[in-house]
């Protein structure tokens, strides 16, 4: 399971299993980086959620 995170910089992909871990960042800063990390955090179960609705699960 993971999710897309889009900016007008760039973007960041991360795994959400077993934990949330960064699998790649082009061009998104290190204060951008952490702010998804936070976002990505916060939403964790309502991005599982919709995973599971989507792909089933």
């Amino acid at each position: 399971m993971h999710i897309h995170v889009s900016h007008p910089d760039g973007e960041a992909k991360f795994w959400l299993e077993p934990t949330i871990e960064l699998a790649r960042n082009i061009g998104l800063s290190s204060s951008k980086m952490k702010e998804a990390e936070r976002l990505v955090e916060s939403r964790k179960k309502e991005i599982s959620d919709a995973w599971n609705n989507h792909f089933g699960g």
